[in-house]
């Protein structure tokens, strides 16, 4: 396919997604924000006026007590098209510690505490917890948390210091906003184009000077994404059709079991953003509220979420329907994390060769194919594609 042919896809995205543009998962984008005037930033904490009631999941007595479960279906409005770019899956990478050869029979599954309405609005976050990784995030960083000047209106509590905004949403993300960016040593490369190994000598760079912040007993560097344009669903949640490029940087938690390992490289993690020059603008802790589990699910083999995926029994966003297993270039295990998902289940991702979206370049397109990881019986709507997009 040509390039024009890719483009006209991506613009399919729904404009009313692209001005929510919710943060909620990684960011590849390295633009800076709107710069706000003056010296002074803040910390700003969204403060609910409602509290969501979360209705019980009544339990199966056939299905061990656990409760039955649903797929979230219908986002491709809020999603747009995701899909990856490359001259070889190879080349789009990340450090998942899940692998084809991990032995792991049962992942837990919890309740998103957030729900929307009709019009994009979100309520259901615990506003005490908000307010504590505000806190614990400007405490990370340095900051005297006991002296800092507090103010309060009706949906907003801010703390001010010098050069620094952090602000916390209901998906319990803390964006730290530099300004002026932070310029790195001249022996480190931050920027558009930067090779892998170039990335990796910043991470290890950021992993010492920012260990504060990443706060975490045994960090492990997450260096995600690859030397080309990347249209992932995580990029269109925060900034609609826009191209990332080059590779991130992320770092989760290793300690524990390889459950543990999982769940810390889906929820739990802290991002590091460089800017057009290659300085340090933003970073992000991801710490969303898993208080809500529901249990320990089974879950099926890749081999049998292949099979499902044979047959129809997936979610894309992709314009096309599924061309065959033949085309599936790689598969892994993850948690779609997005804030509109009634439930945090683990998935099977598919990349799936797109043949006729190849470029003249010689650029390959993967589109991504989810298939739901717990087991059939478990769930009261396995997904059906309907030949449509969005």
């Amino acid at each position: 396919m040509k390039n024009e042919k890719l483009l006209e896809k991506i613009g399919e995205i729904s404009d009313d997604f692209i001005s929510e543009a919710n943060p909620i998962a990684k960011i590849k984008n390295k633009r800076p924000w709107i710069k706000w005037g003056a010296l002074a930033a803040c910390l700003t904490l969204a403060v609910l006026t409602v509290i969501k009631m979360i209705p019980s999941n009544p339990v199966e007595p056939e299905l061990g007590g656990l409760p039955l479960l649903s797929i979230t279906e219908n986002l491709g409005e809020s999603m747009g098209f995701e899909g990856y770019t490359a001259y070889d899956i190879s080349e789009i990478v990340n450090n998942n510690p899940w692998t084809d050869a991990t032995a792991i029979s049962t992942l837990p599954v919890y309740q998103n505490p957030l729900t929307y309405d009709e019009k994009h609005q979100v309520s259901g976050a615990d506003s005490d917890k908000v307010k504590e990784l505000l806190l614990n995030v400007a405490n990370r960083l340095g900051l005297d948390v006991d002296n800092l000047d507090i103010t309060n209106n009706a949906l907003d509590e801010k703390i001010a210091d010098n050069g620094i905004k952090i602000e916390v949403d209901q998906q319990m993300t803390a964006k730290i906003e530099f300004d002026p960016a932070i310029t790195l040593p001249k022996a480190y490369n931050f920027a558009y184009y930067t090779t892998y190994e170039q990335v990796a000598a910043v991470a290890e760079y950021l992993k010492e000077q920012y260990k504060d912040l990443i706060g975490m007993d045994n960090p492990q560097v997450n260096i995600y994404g690859g030397d080309y344009a990347i249209f992932s669903e995580e990029d269109i949640e925060f900034h609609g059709a826009q191209q990332a490029q080059g590779y991130s940087i992320e770092f989760y938690d290793v300690g524990g079991d390889l459950t543990s390992q999982i769940i810390n490289y889906n929820f739990n993690r802290v991002a590091f953003y460089c800017d057009d020059d290659g300085k340090l603008f933003l970073a992000r802790v991801f710490q969303p509220d898993l208080s809500g589990k529901l249990g320990d699910y089974p879950i099926i083999n890749t081999d049998e979420a292949k099979e499902l995926l044979k047959n129809g029994h997936y979610i894309t966003t992709v314009p096309e329907e599924f061309p065959g297993l033949e085309y599936v270039a790689r598969a892994e295990l993850i948690y779609r994390t997005g804030g509109m998902e009634q439930y945090f289940m683990p998935y099977y991702r598919f990349y799936v060769e797109l043949s006729d979206m190849q470029m003249e370049s010689g650029l390959k397109t993967y589109g991504a194919y989810y298939v739901p990881a717990v087991e059939g019986k478990y769930l009261s709507n396995m997904p059906v594609w309907e030949g449509r997009f969005n």
